[in-house]
């Protein structure tokens, strides 16, 4: 049962609500001031629970030294005595091991777990790639369920707004190119009218506060599908693919981009965007290098997304070998010297060791990509009950964090913020 209480307004304190983004709940406060007319009582219902502890802490009107007194005297209840709890018949019987030391001390209660966990993931950890194209309609795709190639005017804003609400406020985007822009030297990827400025001015103007990355590659506007330009015998030539990446990424700067990404791992790339970008006068965007991208098979989603497979051949003549390890010390070396801000590894989770090896090596924030691939093996094996896709998802993520990473980017983004913010899995 619940009853009421006095209540003075005179007492009240200044009370705010907050969401998941630490924003003022109904972006408002509540106070009453301490001064003004005489208080006057107000009844407020007050639930039983509220009411037993009121009760108990009610005092009793003895004084500290009475109290005090009792303490000297010894006058309270003798405590019950210890029982050990029982184990299961037929636990045998045995001398405690001599062990002064006992990890599982610090892990015997939820409260004990959380106070000692060394590591925390939030939504501020989180970038959302966002795929886009130039219709109306949002087209699903088909390897990777609950992922769309969004329309660039519409579509992408509603799942921006989505991603806020739940406090992701980074984004990375991927543009699905019409072939007929398509070429082998990639000119559109510098339009500066096309898709990826146009939807970074859009997304800057309805959301300033966003931090906006983009990809620096030629792959989505080559013809060829490879991340640079292919002479006639199919060598990808490095200095004039940097060339074009360089204006790639000046036009998407002079848009609006917060964060340039350059994916297509050719020598000396990181160096010529930062001077290309200073030049411009473009001295506050930042260069998040893809410094340890494997030429992996776990891409294989992602590519159908944006129709940007090879032609031809494959990518092992720029990205780097799965089997090699050291090989990252020196990319990671390149990509520092040359002025690179953050370093990235792609994939994720195959990779933790080479996330923990940059780490380990480098002051600079380190991203980790959780690709395409490893998302819709999730996604599988929940839908086909073989796991718990949520369980899964969140230890995933986890994991990439406890490797070393800062940043995730992750198509998980929307589902995990949700999670967190204690709202459920939002799909």
């Amino acid at each position: 049962m619940a009853s009421t209480v006095p209540f003075s307004p005179a007492k009240v304190q200044m009370f705010q609500a907050t969401n998941c983004h630490g924003h003022a709940g109904f972006g408002s406060s509540f106070a009453v001031p301490r001064t003004g007319p005489r208080p006057r009582s107000v009844a407020v219902r007050v639930s039983s629970e509220q009411e037993a502890a009121a009760t108990v802490r009610a005092p009793s009107g003895r004084s500290i030294e009475e109290c005090e007194a009792d303490a000297v005297a010894g006058r309270f209840p003798a405590p019950a005595a210890f029982v050990r709890p029982k184990a299961p018949d037929g636990t045998p019987e045995i001398r405690p091991l001599d062990m002064a030391k006992r990890p599982r001390r610090n892990r015997r209660s939820p409260a004990l777990r959380a106070a000692f966990q060394e590591t925390s993931i939030s939504p501020a950890n989180l970038v959302l790639p966002l795929f886009i194209h130039e219709g109306e309609e949002d087209a699903p795709i088909g390897a990777m369920p609950g992922c769309f190639r969004l329309g660039w005017q519409h579509g992408l804003l509603a799942e921006v707004y989505k991603a806020r609400d739940v406090g992701v406020n980074s984004f990375v985007l991927f543009p699905k190119v019409p072939d007929a822009l398509k070429s082998p030297t990639g000119v559109e990827a510098y339009n500066d009218n096309g898709l990826v400025p146009r939807t970074i001015r859009l997304l800057k103007d309805k959301f300033p506060d966003i931090i906006v990355y983009t990809d620096v590659a030629l792959d989505p506007y080559s013809s060829d599908g490879h991340d640079g330009i292919v002479r006639e015998d199919g060598v990808i030539l490095n200095d004039e693919t940097v060339y074009q990446l360089c204006k790639q990424a000046v036009s998407q700067a002079r848009a609006g981009a917060d964060v340039v990404s350059p994916s297509d791992m050719m020598d000396g790339r990181v160096g010529a965007i930062r001077s290309a970008l200073d030049a411009e006068g473009f001295n506050d965007v930042s260069i998040m290098s893809y410094t340890a991208k494997y030429a992996s098979s776990f891409y294989g989603p992602f590519r159908e997304a944006l129709d940007s497979n090879p032609r031809f051949g494959d990518k092992k003549t720029y990205q780097m070998n799965p089997a090699n390890y050291r090989e990252a010390l020196l990319e990671t070396a390149a990509d520092e010297a040359e002025g690179a801000d953050i370093l990235l590894v792609k994939p994720g989770l195959p990779y933790l060791d080479i996330i923990r090896l940059l780490r380990d090596n480098s002051a600079l924030p380190i991203a980790a990509y959780q690709v395409s691939g490893e998302y819709s093996m999730i996604k599988a094996g929940g839908a086909l009950n073989m796991i718990d896709e949520e369980k899964v998802m969140m230890e995933s993520l986890m994991c990439l964090r406890r490797a070393g990473a800062d940043v995730i980017l992750t198509y998980f983004a929307r589902q995990a913020a949700a999670v967190l913010c204690g709202m459920g899995s939002a799909k």
